[in-house]
């Protein structure tokens, strides 16, 4: 559908507002002392978002590259959505904001450090106005899950799963797709039977088709 004047300058101004917060993020210095190497922040977020991914923090590949799930956990995300990656980076209605938006480093185990606690209290707020036709917000592991369901979320990430019906239809849990789950998705089978149709089919409709 052709866009009329008065809506094409919603969204030029939409976008301007945008680029001016994009910027004050991207100058964020917040974490710096926790960081192991100088802040990237590393999100992507558009005007007209109708699907918000809400992750964790950026990986070390993310980081380097610049890209959200630019890594095998981005690829199984992608799966679960039923999208390629060109839709995944390139449409105007998926957006990504993880909870903290530099790569935390690893811990003694190898595995990447919880993100940095007053990142997204400082910007999700701010961010989250800049997308005004927002429909559904994918709360991807637990960290996410606590700051936006709060107390409505289960004793446990698996209860939090199994309940996504739930929350909808204006946001869904999912488990964090990386290969250190890969046990759990075995070990619940309905998640792949049950909640995954329903996440693309909601993914379908609202990026269309």
């Amino acid at each position: 559908m052709t866009k009329t004047g008065a809506e094409n300058s919603i969204v030029a101004a939409a976008e301007a507002g945008l680029d001016a917060v994009l910027a004050r993020v991207r100058a964020c210095r917040l974490c710096a002392a926790e960081l192991p190497a100088a802040s990237r922040p590393v999100l992507r977020v558009k005007p007209g978002t109708r699907i918000l991914i809400v992750g964790q923090a950026p990986g070390a590949r993310a980081s380097a590259t610049g890209l959200p799930f630019d890594d095998p956990s981005g690829d199984r995300l992608r799966r679960w959505l039923g999208i390629d990656r060109a839709t995944f980076y390139g449409h105007p209605g998926l957006s990504m904001m993880p909870m903290a938006f530099c790569f935390p480093g690893r811990d003694a185990r190898g595995a990447d450090r919880p993100p940095p606690a007053r990142c997204a209290p400082a910007w999700h707020p701010v961010l989250r106005p800049a997308m005004p036709d927002l429909e559904l917000t994918l709360l991807v592991g637990r960290y996410a899950q606590a700051r936006y369901l709060g107390a409505r979320r289960g004793a446990t990430l698996t209860e939090t799963v199994a309940a996504w019906r739930a929350y909808g239809p204006q946001t869904m849990p999912l488990p964090h797709p990386s290969w250190r789950n890969t046990s759990w998705l075995a070990a619940h089978p309905w998640f792949e039977a049950e909640t995954l149709p329903a996440l693309r089919a909601r993914v379908s409709a609202l990026l269309g088709g």
